[in-house]
């Protein structure tokens, strides 16, 4: 490559829910910068749900994508192989100065495989995370995408050890902060009140003004929801904790579809549980901002949650975002019954986490990454 200034849009990669929160501070980034930094937005469809797709990108003000791949569901293989299919056109049709994925979906993977043997400079924002777990297929989808990755985005400095590790060059990497907080802090004073989410759907609001407040579960990891014993015990965990404290539980189409293929409806209280239908981003913001506590086996909400000051309960072994537990109000519970039931009774008791905000976690992360890129790009991109 030379080390003449790269011409052509940025393109930028969607792929599913995650992504879209990511993205949309960047391109407003993108276009803020001076000189601005043109980019082209491509969405590969993977997350295939089309209204909720529709009503993320109008909640995040996302423009309209230039592209949409409209991949949809299927397999890890099957979804990977159809992006690298329908993304290849794509990239020789608009020629890009560089693609830029975000995350760890397939969608993240499969754009930079396609990119870099065509010999498309690459950049990866949310660099360097790891949990050190292969079983997840984000894992597999980080250490791979960073190995190809040309310029490295971090949201904490950890990252950069992991890097080294795996033998990423340290000029390869910035540590620039979390783009998922600046969507956050953007969008925080636009979210919908608990209230209006649950009178939405039917429920009556008076179950949040519970003088312990409410707490907020979601649910979605295979190796949470797709084996009946496990899905049962944490479903009989999450009931002891709403005699406690009314939970509102946003229930992911694949732990909706377990749960009645089991037999486990029994174990949704409807008298101290609000079960909600997936719900839009400014929904769920509005439902943490104001929670008592979050159950989740999600990596975003163990941010957010963070960044609110609202504790947080991984039920998870592991944790890719290790700077929510040291410095944030995150606790690796697992399916440790005894370590939810210890966590919920002090968090209720006033002694939950309190934790603080990291570094550059701060509502600017995309503002530096779009002036890092231009800089990076006018130099060639090398």
């Amino acid at each position: 490559m030379t080390s003449a200034a790269r011409s052509g849009p940025v393109m930028c990669i969607v792929g599913a829910r995650p992504n879209f929160m990511k993205m949309a501070p960047i391109l407003r980034a993108l276009a803020g910068h001076v000189p601005p930094l043109p980019a082209l937005l491509v969405h590969t469809g993977q997350h295939y749900d089309a209204s909720m797709s529709d009503k993320l990108f109008a909640d995040l003000a996302l423009p309209k994508p230039d592209i949409n791949l409209e991949v949809g569901s299927g397999s890890h293989a099957v979804q990977t192989a159809e992006v690298m299919k329908r993304f290849e056109p794509a990239l020789d049709d608009h020629k890009p100065a560089c693609v830029l994925v975000v995350g760890d979906v397939n969608s993240t993977l499969a754009c930079t495989l396609v990119a870099v043997k065509k010999g498309m400079p690459v950049v990866h924002v949310e660099a360097g995370l790891r949990s050190y777990d292969r079983k997840m297929p984000e894992e597999i989808n980080r250490v791979l995408t960073d190995q190809l990755a040309d310029r490295l985005y971090t949201t904490e400095r950890s990252a950069l050890a992991n890097l080294l590790r795996e033998g990423v060059a340290a000029e390869r990497v910035c540590f620039a902060g979390n783009v998922m907080i600046d969507s956050l802090l953007s969008n925080r004073e636009k979210a919908h009140s608990a209230a209006a989410t649950l009178q939405a759907h039917g429920i009556d609001p008076a179950m949040l003004k519970h003088p312990r407040g409410y707490g907020v579960v979601t649910l979605h990891r295979p190796s949470n929801v797709d084996d009946a014993d496990t899905l049962s015990s944490i479903l009989t965990e999450l009931a002891h904790t709403a005699e406690q404290l009314p939970l509102v539980f946003a229930l992911h189409p694949r732990t909706r579809n377990n749960i009645d293929r089991f037999g486990l409806n029994h174990l949704l209280s409807p008298a101290t549980m609000a079960i909600l239908p997936p719900q839009g981003y400014l929904e769920m913001v509005g439902l943490m901002s104001s929670a008592t506590l979050v159950l989740t086996d999600s990596g975003g909400l163990q941010e957010e949650t963070t960044a609110l000051g609202v504790p947080c309960l991984t039920l998870r072994d592991n944790t890719e975002r290790p700077i929510t537990v040291e410095q944030g109000t995150n606790t690796m519970v697992g399916r440790d019954v005894l370590a939810i039931r210890r966590c919920v009774a002090d968090i209720l008791a006033g002694r939950g986490k309190t934790g603080r905000v990291p570094e550059f976690w701060d509502g600017h992360a995309a503002e530096r990454i779009a002036a890092d890129l231009y800089t990076w790009l006018q130099t060639g991109a090398t």
